[in-house]
């Protein structure tokens, strides 16, 4: 198993986290403070330079208001898109 943020399901979670950041229309720094971290977590994850952790998924997705298994099953390719949650 790899590590990599690289492997095409990453990305496709990193974007689906992206998307849903800009769809929203919040400034990583406003997602960051929504999350009580730095800016830069936010710029880390979404360029790819920090992997996130599934706690760490977790929050984003809460904070996006996104569904979490929506948003795995999409970087698995299951799904056509994250959920937002009811």
């Amino acid at each position: 198993m790899t590590r990599s943020v690289f492997t095409p399901a990453y990305v496709r979670m990193r974007e689906a986290l992206v998307a849903a950041r800009v769809e929203r229309n919040l400034t990583q720094v406003e997602l960051a403070r929504l999350l009580g971290r730095p800016q830069s977590f936010v710029s880390k994850y979404e360029r790819g330079e920090r992997r996130i952790d599934v706690v760490e998924l977790l929050e984003i997705a809460d904070a996006l208001e996104l569904d979490a298994c929506g948003l795995l099953a999409e970087a698995r390719g299951v799904s056509s898109r994250a959920n937002a949650t009811p």
